[in-house]
């Protein structure tokens, strides 16, 4: 595994830094080293054709032309040519040098980004959710349930945090309670298998929703996963209740798993408009209830604090401390980074 070195790691200003969903593309430019990024209306994905078109629109909103851009982008990046998992959008470096006058481009995973971002942000966009205290230089690991479910550690070493990206959004899940084994077989699967991500995220919890309307043999009226929260929330509905409760349960299992994988007692951070929209659901004890049961190991998750990430741009926070001081992130760019001299 190849890290920048501090010279390495320098780009020119201004630098425009863009976080990729499968939804939403948030775009900011740093204009040195000392400001904070400067940011822009976030975009619909499927309001534009190409990742180049949204970024033309965000440079037509300003007069500083970037020299540098760093993206982070939902889904592996491997080649010349990366696909988004949840897009139809495809992020050609090499062109986007031709198109837009880049110098340098480096192109990181998306949670990645939200990994950084777990150091960039003060106490005052986090909100804990039981838990000790976090070892200051503690492994971390931060998961967003969204479009898909985002997963990525961060750990120190030689006084550097280095993020590690990953598709920890689809490993397994399984049933645990005589519940779980009446709503399981009810779930849409993807080649036979029951990822993490067929029930965190948006269109996960509209699997959970059905697939216990069919285990009751119930209708199931609502179809968007913002309807299906709300009455959840407000306990207005048996069925959306049950699939919020059932949501956060899970959610406090896999949260539980990649913190003992990580040994994060630096601390594990839920991002993502889902989690954030949700907070009350997290703080009635059904979560930490299956974050904690872990045995033999329940002492130790009950001491592992867990943050809730408040701030709407939290990736693009990430990307901007990087662009300042890349030098304090220990962030692999071979194969990652293309370069016109």
């Amino acid at each position: 595994m190849v890290y920048q070195t501090d010279l390495d790691a320098v780009l020119d200003f201004p630098i425009l830094i863009g976080d990729i969903g499968g939804t939403n593309a948030r775009f900011a430019i740093v204009v040195d080293s000392y400001a904070e990024p400067r940011e822009f209306p976030v975009l619909f994905t499927a309001d534009f054709p190409t990742i180049d078109d949204a970024i033309q629109s965000v440079l037509d909103q300003t007069s500083l032309l970037p020299r540098s851009t760093v993206l982070a982008v939902a889904g592996p990046v491997d080649g010349d040519e990366i696909d988004l998992t949840n897009s139809d959008w495809v992020v050609r470096p090499k062109q986007m040098m031709k198109t837009f006058g880049f110098g340098d481009v480096i192109v990181l995973n998306d949670f990645e980004a939200q990994a950084l971002a777990v150091v960039a942000l003060g106490e005052a966009h986090l909100e804990k959710i039981g838990g000790g205290s976090a070892e200051t230089v503690g492994s971390r690991v931060v998961l967003g349930p969204g479009t898909g479910l985002g997963v990525a550690g961060l750990v120190h070493a030689q006084h550097t945090w280095i993020p590690l990206p990953g598709e920890g959004g689809h490993i397994d899940l399984g049933p645990r309670t005589e519940r779980d084994y009446e709503i399981f077989p009810h779930l849409e699967r993807i080649e036979g298998r029951i990822s993490a991500e067929q029930v965190l995220c948006g269109r996960g919890l509209v699997n959970l929703y059905r697939a216990i309307a069919a285990a009751d043999g119930k209708e199931a009226p609502f179809s968007d996963p913002a309807e299906i929260t709300s009455a959840g929330l407000e306990r207005s509905n048996p069925l959306a209740t049950e699939t919020l409760d059932l949501f956060v349960t899970y959610l406090g299992r896999v949260a539980g798993d990649l913190g003992l994988i990580f040994m994060s007692q630096g601390g594990v951070f839920l991002t993502g408009g889902i989690v954030q929209k949700i907070v009350p659901a997290l703080r009635n004890g059904v979560f930490r209830a299956a974050f904690e049961d872990k045995a033999p190991h329940r002492t130790l998750m009950a001491e592992i604090p867990v943050y809730v990430i408040t701030h709407p741009m939290a990736a693009v926070c990430g990307l901007g401390a990087y662009a300042r001081t890349p030098g304090r992130f220990g962030v692999e760019t071979a194969g990652r980074r293309w370069r016109a001299r």
